[in-house]
């Protein structure tokens, strides 16, 4: 350890932590405490946080005992203000002085290029840390990020929950102070079964090995996640099997145990007759516990869950759990059970009786609409239109299942699982899972034709459906996660090179929307908002704001199209040419924007005065012969190849020709042949926006 400095040992002790908060807890109040000992100007090492159910502390290394002397300067009044004509101080400089705790002629002089101010400067001796530190922690715990805070007993103090000790030590020192009502000492408690018994602390590097050696509680939170999944997954192999590891549930289950014991438990094979999701999802987010499947992907009808307490009758523990989580899977069985009493087409009365939103009808009109866009594109994109509709009418029906109503996340997938039971086409019943794909960002999409048709279908919908009936998103408000649906359209529309225009598929559902489309230019305001989304899906990743703008201004049809095109102008930006063309494009663009009049469409050569003229001339028409059939193919990556060789000619053009002559005709001949180089470019992108 440095002179100078001391360890730093903060813990505040606590009831049971909210599970799902602890992580994020403990990281903002590391961030707290550090930015206050940064803000005081406290030099540290490195800090380790913890968290446990019961507690949240810190561990700051090497940390300075005191702050470094530093120059203290406050500026006053301007000398003007300062003195009369007399040179005698003013109130304003009486005033400033008294502010400092000064004399005016204990003040100084500052000339600076904005004039001559009046300035007090002192040298402010560092304080001790031991007096700074019960201020840096309070702000700390006061910055936390709790939506609710509590009081309890008689107490006046606040915190996410009762608070019963605090250890607060620098070096072998405790820092004196209150905080939520508990007086600092050195004193903690270990595990509240296995060490209930207070435990002194004498020095801070000691806490981790004092809790867990004395204590029995793993302090460190990701120490403590590490030995949770590894006893998970030793059980897991142990039973041939592989643990669903999911990472929010290891951080709950985390959150939940000071000293973590695997305990293996098991339910009855019957249940496995129930989807397997379903069972997962009871398992998950009831009981925490972690599924076993097998080396097919099958789930077991075995499981892991964690214990806070390493008990000498393991075996009872390992009942209790069995014994509790059987209602829940026999519920599960109970609802998968009713629910086959019916196929998916016999909710589709019940849809008429749920609104989907005031103005664009109830569920199955919502279906039904839905049903229509899905058939026009499926004839578009190689799909069975048949198959899409039929889709696209049950796309719903699931939701009025009591399992999906148990089991919200089951939506989709219990359609997928109805389906087949209903002995619905196999791809009918795929997409009934795929129609919620992508559910988040980065999800995976929709693979058959059938459900990429219903997927699509339903975003756009939604989207033209609100815009319609002018609910559009504003500023954070978001209520009908258009933002999400949008990107999840253009995802699919993308990455399946889908060869759709998105005007006409906006109109289509605006056909369908009929007269709840209320909104005028509907369409074109969703084709921006969307526009927006695919803006920001290129520049996560990577894509230039420049070559996104240069393709957007020749608004291809299609958003595969698009993407070609993004790809063969960002090949372009890299070639030699690329900066010369994309200058000489710009030039072009605004020469051509302050014309008067009408350019005439042909070019004459017999208006050709001077060699750099024909040059161009000649290469354009000789480069535009070429780039005709590979444009046909929509080759673009080649066709702006073709072009950059119009580099030199080009460039002698600017440099020999006077564009703006004074015969009438030899510049519009000339502005003419512009014209055309730039409609050569254009047919791929507007390459000036490159000329940033």
């Amino acid at each position: 350890m440095a002179d100078g400095t001391a360890n730093l040992l903060f813990e505040l002790g606590t009831e049971e932590l909210p599970p799902n908060a602890l992580r994020r807890l403990s990281e903002a109040l590391a961030a707290e405490f550090v930015r206050g000992l940064d803000d005081a100007g406290l030099t540290h090492g490195g800090v380790t946080p913890y968290a446990t159910p019961r507690r949240l502390a810190l561990l700051v290394l090497d940390c300075a005992v005191a702050q470094p002397d530093r120059d203290v300067e406050r500026r006053g009044p301007a000398l003007q203000a300062a003195f009369d004509a007399d040179g005698r101080p003013t109130k304003a400089a009486e005033g400033f002085a008294r502010s400092c705790g000064a004399t005016v002629d204990q003040l100084q002089r500052q000339e600076t290029d904005k004039g001559s101010w009046l300035v007090y400067q002192v040298r402010q001796p560092g304080r001790p840390v031991a007096e700074l530190l019960p201020g840096i922690a309070e702000n700390a715990l006061n910055r936390l990020p709790i939506p609710k805070r509590m009081r309890w007993g008689t107490s006046e103090a606040q915190f996410v929950r009762p608070v019963h000790w605090l250890v607060f030590l620098l070096g072998d020192k405790v820092v004196p102070c209150t905080l939520l009502d508990a007086q600092a000492g050195n004193v903690t408690f270990g595990h509240r079964f296995h060490h209930p018994a207070a435990i002194t602390l004498y020095n801070p590097e000691d806490y981790a090995e004092v809790l867990e050696s004395l204590g029995k509680v793993v302090a460190h939170f990701d120490t403590r996640r590490a030995r949770i999944r590894a006893f998970v997954e030793e059980a897991a192999k142990a039973l041939a099997g592989r643990a669903d590891l999911d990472d929010a549930l290891l951080d709950e289950v985390t959150a939940l145990n000071e000293w973590p014991c695997p305990i293996v438990g098991a339910f009855e094979a019957r249940f496995l007759s129930v989807p397997q999701e379903a069972l997962v999802a009871t398992m998950k987010s009831n009981q925490k516990y972690f599924p076993l499947f097998d080396r097919d992907g099958t789930l077991m009808n075995q499981f892991v869950t964690i214990a806070n307490i390493d008990s000498p009758q393991p075996e009872l523990i390992r009942a209790g759990n069995e014994r509790v989580v059987r209602p829940r899977l026999a519920d599960a069985m109970f609802f998968w059970e009713q629910d086959g009493r019916k196929r998916l087409a016999d909710h589709l009365g019940r849809l008429d009786h749920v609104v989907f939103q005031k103005g664009l009808g109830s569920m199955r009109d919502k279906s039904d609409r839905v049903a229509a866009l899905a058939e026009l594109i499926a004839d578009h994109i190689g799909g069975d239109r048949v198959l899409a509709r039929r889709a696209g009418e049950l796309s719903r029906c699931d939701l009025m299942t009591d399992m999906v109503f148990e089991f919200p996340e089951m939506q989709g997938i219990m359609g997928r699982y109805q389906a087949r039971r209903d002995g619905e086409p196999e791809e009918v019943a795929q997409a009934m899972d795929e129609f919620y794909m992508p559910r988040f960002s980065g999800d995976q999409l929709p693979q058959s034709r059938t459900g990429i048709a219903i997927a699509l279908a339903e975003r756009i919908d939604t989207l033209v459906g609100i815009f319609g009936v002018g609910m559009r998103p504003s500023g954070d408000k978001d209520p009908f996660a258009l933002r999400r649906a949008a990107l999840g359209a253009l995802r699919i529309l993308r990455e399946h090179a889908l060869p759709l225009n998105l005007r006409w598929l906006l109109a289509a559902a605006e056909d369908h929307l009929g007269e709840s489309v209320k909104e005028q230019g509907t369409v074109q305001a969703v084709y921006g908002f969307m526009l927006e989304r695919l803006k920001g899906l290129y520049l996560d990743a990577g894509t230039p704001l420049e070559v996104f703008e240069a393709v957007a201004a020749v608004h291809p049809e299609s958003i595969a199209d698009f993407e070609h095109r993004v790809r063969a102008v960002s090949d372009f930006r890299d070639l030699p040419e690329a900066e010369a063309l994309a200058a000489a494009n710009k030039r072009i663009s605004n020469i051509l924007k302050k014309v008067d009049g009408t350019i005439p469409a042909g070019i004459d050569p017999s208006l050709f005065e001077l060699t750099a003229e024909k040059e161009l001339a000649d290469q354009v028409t000789a480069v535009a012969g070429r780039i005709a059939p590979l444009m046909a193919d929509a080759n673009y990556g080649a066709t702006l190849q073709a072009l950059s060789h119009l580099r030199e000619p080009v460039d002698r053009f600017f440099d020999d020709v006077m564009v703006m002559a004074e015969k009438p005709e030899v510049r519009d001949n000339r502005l003419a042949m512009l014209q055309s180089l730039a409609q050569q470019f254009l047919q791929v992108a507007d390459i000036s926006a490159l000329q940033v």
